[in-house]
């Protein structure tokens, strides 16, 4: 599986950015895909998931209400709506696969890796 992820930007705070991770190499029908991001210096920590069959979702409690992690079928696309962003979302977004099912709010609960993409939030 080769995951590529798009849609990263600088953009003012409160502004909206729109992520895509786009998955080639086999459709998704079973397991989670999720997004994850890194701060300089920082851990890599959860921002959302979404389980491919039920389409149930998970957020961060830093991102509920903000963000929206949402699925394509036909694209076999992954998307994450972020809006009212904030200085804090500032770092490299990237998403994640894995063919098991249930919620990963971890990154060793994927075993896929796109490339990141970068998000700069202004203030």
């Amino acid at each position: 599986v080769q995951l590529q992820a798009s849609g990263g930007g600088l953009v003012q705070a409160w502004g909206s950015l729109r992520l895509s991770c786009a998955a080639t190499g086999r459709t998704f029908s079973t397991g989670r895909v999720g997004w994850f991001r890194q701060a300089p210096g920082e851990e890599r920590e959860f921002v959302a998931a979404i389980a491919w069959r039920d389409v149930s979702t998970y957020y961060a409690d830093s991102v509920k209400g903000r963000f929206t992690i949402s699925r394509d079928n036909a694209k076999n696309t992954v998307c994450l709506q972020m809006n009212s962003l904030k200085p804090e979302d500032t770092a490299v977004y990237s998403c994640a696969a894995d063919s098991r099912s249930g919620f990963g709010g971890s990154p060793i609960a994927y075993d896929y890796w796109g490339q990141g993409t970068q998000v700069t939030v202004s203030s």
